[in-house]
C-alpha cells in the first residue's frame, strides 16, 4: 500500500491537524539545529574553523534539502563530460551506509572496483561500476580522501559527491541542485522541515541546477534569482535485465504483471516515472532511502510478487546494487534495473562554470 508517509506530509505541507500539531512540536529542535548550523558556517567564513585545499580543482555537487534532487545523475553527467575531454577525475563520496564509512579508501581507479557496495555504500559503487574510467574514493574526510588520490591516482579533477555541508573542503565550484517541484519544503530546518541548513547557506552556492523541472522554470527564488541556473528533468529510459545486461523495451512490459521496489529518498518519484511511460505495476514496495536489503527484505519482495502473480520486479539502478545477490531468492521473477536519463533545458551555463573552472591557471 503506497501512502505518502506522515514525514513527507509534515516536509511538504500536505498534511492535516496530525502534522500541524507535529510541526509545533518540532520548531523548538529545529530552530537550535538551525542555529547550530548558521554558527558553524559563520566559523568557516571567519576562520575560527580552518578549511583545508586540495591542489587540483575541486567541483562540489550537493543539495541544501534531505535526498532526493538527483545528486547521483548530476555527478554521473557531470563525469562523463570530463571525462570526454580526457581529464582524469575522482569523485571523492562519504561512503555513507557502508561498512567502511569513516575510513578513506579507493573503490574504483577508473579501471578496477576493489570494494564491495555492502563496503563502500551504495552510491560510490553505482559512480564507479556505470561510468568507465570515473575512479572515486570514500572517505567522511573528504581532505583526507583527496590526498590518498592524489598519492595513488594523480586525478586532474576532484568531484565532491554531495558536498554542499562539507565546508571544511575548499571548493573552486559550489553546485547546489534544488527539487523544481518544491525547492525548500515547508521552509524549516530539520527535523520539522526537509532543510539540512537554513536558506541563508545560499548564498555559498555559484551555480543552480533546477530538477525535475519539466520545462525551464519560470519563476525562481529572489535569494538566489542573480546566480546562473538551469534545469534538468529525469526520464525513464529502459530497462535492463540484471542477470546479463539484456534490454528490455517498456512496451514489452505493457500488460505484464510486476512489482516495484524502491529504496531512494523518495520512491514515489520512481514509482511516478513508471506511471508517466505507461507501466502500472500491481503493487509497489517503498523502501528507506540506502535500504539495507537482507533475507527478510528480500523475502518480503518475493511474497508480495507471489501474492499478486507477477513475475517481474522493477527497481532503480540504485537498488541493484545490493539488490543484485539475492537473484537465487527471487526464483521465477526477473529483476530489471530502470535506466535513468537526465535532459538538460538549458545546459550551456553549466558547461561554462565548469569550463572555466578548467581554465583557471594551476
Amino acid at each position: 500500500m503506497r501512502t505518502a508517509g506522515i514525514v513527507n506530509r509534515l516536509w511538504y505541507g500536505t498534511g492535516g491537524y496530525v502534522e500541524r500539531s507535529l510541526l509545533a512540536v518540532l520548531l523548538v529542535p529545529s530552530l537550535l539545529y538551525a542555529g547550530i548550523m548558521q554558527l558553524r558556517s559563520w566559523c568557516y567564513r571567519n576562520g575560527l574553523l580552518a578549511s583545508r585545499c586540495l591542489p587540483r580543482p575541486v567541483i562540489s555537487i550537493g543539495n541544501l534539502t534531505v535526498g532526493g534532487t538527483g545528486k547521483t545523475p548530476v555527478t554521473t553527467h557531470l563525469a562523463r563530460y570530463l571525462l570526454e575531454k580526457g581529464l582524469r577525475v575522482v569523485v571523492l563520496s562519504r561512503g555513507y551506509g557502508g561498512s567502511l564509512e569513516g575510513q578513506c579508501r579507493v573503490v574504483s581507479d577508473g579501471t578496477t572496483l576493489f570494494e564491495t557496495p555492502d563496503a563502500c555504500g551504495d552510491e560510490p559503487y553505482l559512480l564507479a561500476s556505470s561510468v568507465a574510467g570515473l575512479a572515486v574514493v570514500i572517505g567522511s574526510d573528504r581532505y583526507r580522501a583527496g590526498l590518498l588520490a592524489l598519492e595513488r591516482l594523480q586525478p586532474d579533477l576532484f568531484l565532491l559527491d554531495d558536498g554542499f555541508q562539507h565546508i571544511r573542503l575548499q571548493r573552486d565550484l559550489n553546485i547546489l541542485l534544488l527539487d523544481g517541484t518544491a525547492p525548500f519544503g515547508n521552509g524549516h530546518v530539520l527535523p520539522a522541515g526537509p532543510l539540512r541548513e537554513p536558506c541563508s547557506a545560499l548564498q555559498r552556492c555559484d551555480l543552480v541546477i533546477y530538477t525535475r523541472c519539466a520545462t525551464t522554470p519560470t519563476q525562481r527564488d529572489q535569494r538566489i534569482a542573480l546566480l546562473p541556473a538551469c534545469s534538468a528533468r529525469y526520464r525513464l529510459a529502459g530497462f535492463y535485465r540484471i542477470t546479463d545486461g539484456s534490454e528490455v523495451a517498456a512496451g514489452h512490459l505493457a500488460g505484464e504483471r510486476t512489482v516495484a521496489c524502491a529504496g531512494i529518498a523518495q520512491p514515489d518519484s520512481f514509482f511516478d516515472g513508471l506511471a508517466q511511460i505507461g507501466l502500472q505495476p500491481v503493487a509497489v514496495a517503498a523502501l528507506a532511502d540506502h535500504a539495507d536489503y537482507s533475507a527478510s527484505v528480500v523475502a518480503g519482495l518475493r511474497e508480495l510478487a507471489a501474492r499478486h502473480a507477477a513475475n517481474w520486479l522493477l527497481t532503480t539502478e540504485k537498488d541493484v546494487v545490493k539488490l543484485r545477490r539475492f537473484q537465487d531468492d527471487l526464483p521465477g521473477i526477473t529483476i530489471l534495473a530502470a535506466r535513468l536519463a537526465l535532459e538538460f533545458h538549458d545546459e550551456e551555463c553549466l558547461r561554462q562554470a565548469v569550463d572555466k573552472v578548467l581554465s583557471k591557471p594551476a
